[in-house]
């Protein structure tokens, strides 16, 4: 088990995406974040204490946590020295990058003189099936997205929390690094070979009660070029009886690629629902989840109405509003 408190180790995130692991976790799991550690150059602030080594230990961290998700997930030299250091100074170190830290041989070094453990997020660790595509009973609730990082596992937590708060049967599934740090277990799914993701999906998700609901968190976007593969994983491997779609407006372009446009709503809708009933010919698109960070409160209210009357369906920023109208879809089904 990963021991907790944790320090944030956030790096040189270029911006506040970046650094999405970290603030999940200081999002969900507030009491496990104990400060951040920030390098010089860092675009991302939590808005926790900013902690030396010493004064994380000091305030009892027990496991320094890399809390940025960058394109490729690659660990730096100057990521290494302050991981080498922590480990000297008796913590142990978790991440959920590609890029593993049991396959640098400073820190799996420095972590075997120090007696302390590297913690890989990202490694599957179950023998996963071929996807079968059988009918499992309960219901099942994926987020879909216009594009990566939108707020598609926020959305899941959220139904997820409203659900568990009016006594609803709920549990949320994690498929990526942040969420199994958040929850304590899932499945990395993006590790996992590409034959075996969607039975991957389906050992996480198995047979419950009839009225039981299983909140799977999204991962990439059906329109991005570089991560389609997991979400399509997702789709079919979950059979989802509801979609939401899940949406950032404030966007240019995809993120990290800057020649390609974001899909409408209505692309992501006509898209993605005729693919879900391959899997599951009942579902159907319950909600929509904007994602309004960057917008005044104003606008954001009048940006989401505008899309509810235009799509027809309950539209919410589930981290201003909460979730109770998408339970409320959900629950009419």
């Amino acid at each position: 088990m990963i021991q907790t408190p944790y320090l944030l180790f956030l790096g040189d995130a270029p911006d506040q995406l970046a650094a999405k692991v970290a603030q999940g976790i200081k999002d969900w799991r507030p009491e496990n974040a104990v400060g951040q550690l920030r390098l010089k150059g860092c675009g991302a602030d939590l808005g926790l204490n900013d902690l030396t080594l010493e004064e994380a230990k000091a305030a009892g961290a027990q496991t320094l946590v890399i809390g940025v998700a960058n394109r490729g997930g690659v660990i730096s030299q100057a990521w290494k020295d302050v991981l080498v250091e922590a480990l000297r100074m008796g913590f142990d170190v978790a991440a959920g990058l590609h890029n593993l830290l049991r396959d640098e041989k400073e820190l799996m070094s420095a972590a075997r003189v120090n007696g302390r453990t590297l913690f890989d997020v990202r490694i599957p660790s179950v023998a996963y099936p071929i996807a079968n595509g059988q009918k499992r009973a309960g219901k099942r609730c994926l987020a879909v997205g216009t594009d990566c990082s939108v707020g598609k596992m926020y959305t899941g937590l959220a139904m997820d929390a409203e659900m568990q708060k009016r006594g609803m049967k709920s549990t949320f599934r994690p498929t990526g690094q942040t969420g199994i740090l958040i929850t304590g277990g899932g499945v990395p799914l993006d590790a996992v070979i590409a034959d075996f993701m969607a039975g991957a999906v389906e050992y996480l998700t198995p047979d419950n009660d009839p009225d039981h609901w299983d909140h799977i968190e999204g991962q990439g976007s059906l329109f991005h070029v570089s991560y389609s593969g997991v979400t399509m994983a997702l789709i079919h491997g979950g059979q989802p009886d509801a979609l939401i779609l899940a949406h950032e407006p404030t966007r240019t372009h995809m993120r990290g690629l800057p020649d390609y446009d974001l899909p409408s709503l209505e692309t992501l809708r006509d898209t993605a629902l005729p693919l879900a009933r391959v899997a599951n010919p009942a579902c159907q698109v319950a909600g929509i989840s904007i994602n309004t960070q960057h917008m005044q409160e104003d606008q954001a209210l009048e940006y989401m109405a505008e899309v509810e009357k235009r799509m027809g369906l309950p539209t919410v920023d589930t981290y201003r509003q909460g979730a109770a109208r998408l339970v409320d879809a959900l629950a009419a089904l």
